[in-house]
């Protein structure tokens, strides 16, 4: 503890001056250097100027160990995705925030709570919690600057900058004494490679974070890593690898009751099924996945507009009409100009194919190009025009088509 600073923010807390709290201990200047860290006391003086403040030194000691103890179990209610409880512990720490400031773990606290407000998406609190850090970093050891640098990557990640998030991951080596949870780290840069579109990495560090976490039985984190997986082993085209990772997150989801995850379990189930062209099934999941939505959000979106699509696929034309109508009515609450773009194509080619065939050139491919590059739907709209234009003899265009696809 700096017990200096510590006495100056009691002072200052009871309303007292300098005079008012020297008087018959030790003269002002001697307060003041004591204050400022300037000049050390004797033990007498520090218990007189203690005493006189109502403060007992033995309870400011044990509130540094306190300190201590909460910041660890916050971190360790973070790893296990223990919401509530993580809630409770930032409740106890902040009784203490008056005097972490004098305290050794003023910046282990600081960190510990970064990341407790990334964990809670509590976007403009954790931006300004990074500001703080950021001017404070120059004077962090090695293992806070590393975890400094972890933490930043999660954030990064949280607002889709995959790239940067990806980059500051991999210079966080074995050799750095990071203070966070291998199977953390490596769920991380799972996460980030899987969000670059590069699944044979993202399989590679998801696996080495499922044994982490089957080390330490962190159940929520292996249902994490187990989505992570499945849905690169999809985009990997190893659909029984995919089949196995769903089949097991859907058996042990519903048995913890993980109404959280079910949804996107559900809907990347259903994504598989499709792939595999089983579109009964696909449906099936597409819808269970939809009715446990209980926000109207980019989840929901998506869900939606593939429900749409299998039914065009079935040839439930009435069902694919209605499901696109509401892509159409929730895209423009969220002002979502993809899915905005994409239901106006759907419902067009139910009502005139060729008006939809001339949108999708006009309006969609350009859409796509710029946003998406070179995404899955893309590819299915030039195929889609490559055959078109072969079915009526325009080779050129077909040509062209199947270049972009190429």
């Amino acid at each position: 503890m700096q017990f200096g600073p510590l006495i100056k923010f009691y002072r200052i807390q009871q309303g007292l001056t300098q005079k008012e709290l020297a008087n018959g201990i030790c003269s002002v200047p001697h307060l003041s250097k004591i204050e400022s860290n300037a000049k050390e006391a004797n033990q007498e003086t520090m218990g007189l100027l203690l005493e006189r403040l109502g403060v007992n030194l033995s309870s400011i000691t044990e509130n540094e160990g306190q300190i201590k103890l909460l910041v660890s179990e916050l971190n360790e209610k973070i790893d296990y995705y223990l919401n509530d409880e993580a809630d409770e512990v930032m409740k106890s720490l902040q009784e203490f925030e008056g005097i972490i400031p004098f305290s050794t773990n003023l910046h282990t606290y600081e960190l510990a709570k970064y990341r407790y407000l990334i964990f809670k998406g509590k976007i403009l609190e954790a931006s300004k919690q990074f500001e703080l850090l950021n001017k404070q970093k120059n004077i962090f050891s090695q293992p806070q600057m590393a975890l400094f640098s972890y933490l930043n990557a999660v954030w990064l990640l949280k607002k889709g900058n995959c790239r940067k998030a990806d980059e500051i991951l991999s210079s966080i080596g074995k050799a750095s004494k990071v203070e966070i949870s291998r199977g953390e780290l490596l769920y991380h840069r799972a996460l980030a490679k899987s969000s670059l579109e590069e699944p044979g990495y993202a399989i590679y560090y998801g696996k080495l974070a499922l044994e982490e976490f089957m080390v330490d039985h962190n159940f929520k984190r292996i249902l994490h890593v187990l989505i992570l997986l499945g849905i690169n082993y999809t985009h990997s085209k190893i659909y029984e690898e995919a089949q196995d990772c769903f089949k097991h997150l859907i058996r042990n989801a519903e048995l913890l009751k993980e109404s959280k995850l079910l949804p996107e379990i559900y809907h990347n189930m259903g994504y598989l099924q499709k792939k595999l062209n089983k579109f009964q099934e696909a449906i099936v999941f597409f819808e269970k996945s939809k009715a446990m939505q209980t926000q109207i959000n980019l989840h929901y979106l998506i869900t939606s507009y593939s429900i749409g699509e299998i039914n065009l696929e079935l040839g439930n034309l009435d069902k694919a009409r209605e499901a696109f109508q509401e892509v159409q009515e929730v895209s423009k609450k969220l002002d979502n100009r993809k899915y905005k773009i994409l239901s106006n194509y759907y419902l067009m080619n139910l009502d005139s194919p060729e008006k939809s065939l001339a949108y999708s050139e006009t309006k969609v491919i350009p859409f796509l190009e710029e946003s998406d590059g070179k995404s899955e739907e893309l590819i299915g709209f030039y195929k889609m025009l490559s055959n078109h234009y072969q079915n009526i003899g325009r080779f050129d265009q077909a040509v062209k088509y199947i270049q972009k696809i190429n």
